[in-house]
């Protein structure tokens, strides 16, 4: 997985691209999460569009991500989610606990 790290509107905007697997990209959001942290940015957005494929542990990274950071005070949502990630977030019913945001500058105002 490959992930590119902007800033916008006082958003740590990650863009995700590839594989979010285990022992491919779980790793690599855990992370870029931690480095955002460091930083004092406890707003993260995270840019699915690029994501091609997620499993559980990237689903469980999804969730430990979100809970550190709700631990800290801070904040992360979601947005441009794939069919295959918006149907897992669905069937899991974990919809009910991510902000999802089609258009990443809806996403960004939200904050």
């Amino acid at each position: 997985m490959k992930i590119s790290m902007r800033e916008r509107g006082g958003v740590c905007i990650l863009d995700l691209q590839g594989k979010f697997t285990i022992g491919s990209g779980d790793a690599a959001i855990r992370d870029s999460i931690q480095q955002c942290v460091q930083d004092g940015k406890l707003k993260i957005l995270l840019n699915t569009q690029g994501v091609t494929t997620i499993d559980s542990s990237g689903i469980g990274e999804l969730v430990a991500g979100y809970t550190s950071l709700a631990n800290r005070g801070g904040t992360m949502k979601l947005c441009h989610l794939p069919p295959k990630l918006q149907d897992i977030l669905q069937v899991t019913q974990l919809i009910t606990v991510f902000e999802t945001f089609e258009d990443e500058d809806a996403a960004v105002r939200a904050f």
